[in-house]
């Protein structure tokens, strides 16, 4: 064989080579939902896309905004999204009684972002004086961190009219119910710019274990694509550091990516939230740490409360496998 046609066979023989290759350094395509509208609660991530971290870890995201009627747990249990930014340890452990194939990879609030309110003009100064009085409380897993609270202070949670609270503080204000449930990074916000003097009880200050927003994945993931679980988890906490040290920009980030967002109320909230992510085990352990002990207790106090027909195996619902190997200073504060 002449020399030129061993080149044109060669070359030839190159072409699939090549085209496989080209596939093996395709950017893999994902989803992740949020549990929330667009607000710098997701900050992380959406800094995460905008400074192209997720291209440099090799991912195509997209970001799909969530809302009042979408389940994060069950659009990642069934496929429809890769990963997600969902509730807390209860949310999860409830997900898992229901059998949904759910991880949580990460925990982004250290600590749990609850606490629950009265109007400073009240007679209500602590929970035990919560006794006889309407307390209103998101029936998504939060009423069962009241009752935790109200039964660490040696209040009967029977003793409290616990009813359901609406996705709006003004009943509150207006005085329809007695105390009321916030987010130290939204709700409360909302009383301060309205100028309403409360009286704060954390659930973390009354005995309440548990993180919240998790990052999770699913089973599936884990098992044939553990790659890009790890490449997802290492560029969502570097977008959560660098959101942390540069609020201003990442505010703006979030703003342009949102609609009608109000940004004074937006820096704000970041603020609070990142004051969040970085107390406690956020200091000790680092951004996005898993509490696997503190998933024990919640689990405990669910049994208790009825919520949870019977203890869930915690094990494979919390996980830090993946946390560990993401590099260390993405995850210091």
């Amino acid at each position: 064989m002449n020399l030129s046609r061993r080149f044109l066979v060669g070359a030839a023989m190159a072409v699939p080579l090549l085209a496989t290759t080209a596939v093996a350094r395709a950017e893999e395509s994902v989803t992740v939902r949020l549990r929330w509208v667009t607000q710098t609660q997701f900050a992380g991530v959406y800094v995460a896309l905008e400074k192209g971290f997720y291209k440099e870890a090799g991912l195509n995201v997209k970001i799909n905004p969530g809302g009042p009627n979408v389940s994060t747990e069950t659009l990642v249990a069934s496929g429809a999204d890769t990963f997600a930014v969902a509730g807390g340890t209860d949310s999860m452990l409830f997900s898992r009684e229901k059998k949904l194939p759910v991880v949580a990879i990460a925990m982004t609030l250290q600590t749990t972002p609850y606490a629950f309110v009265s109007l400073q003009s009240s007679t209500i100064k602590s929970p035990k004086d919560f006794t006889g009085k309407t307390a209103s409380a998101w029936f998504t897993g939060s009423q069962y961190q009241l009752y935790t609270s109200l039964q660490n202070s040696g209040i009967d949670p029977k003793s409290v009219n616990i009813v359901a609270q609406p996705f709006s503080m003004q009943p509150f204000i207006d005085g329809k119910y007695d105390v009321s449930t916030v987010t130290l990074y939204n709700e409360m916000l909302v009383l301060k710019d309205k100028n309403i003097p409360v009286n704060v009880f954390r659930a973390d200050e009354n005995g309440v274990r548990g993180q919240d927003n998790a990052i999770i994945t699913s089973e599936k993931m884990i098992q044939q694509k553990p790659e890009v679980v790890q490449a997802f988890l290492n560029a969502t906490l570097r977008g959560w550091k660098y959101a942390i040290q540069n609020q201003a920009e990442a505010v703006d980030i979030v703003v342009k990516s949102g609609s009608g967002l109000n940004k004074a109320h937006q820096t704000n909230m970041l603020a609070a939230y990142a004051q969040l992510m970085v107390s406690g085990t956020g200091r000790s352990q680092g951004l996005g740490w898993v509490d696997v002990d503190a998933a024990k207790k919640v689990n405990e106090n669910l049994v208790k409360y009825t919520a949870l027909q019977a203890p869930v195996d915690v094990a494979p619902a919390f996980t830090n496998q993946f946390w560990d190997k993401v590099p260390a200073e993405y995850k210091r504060p």
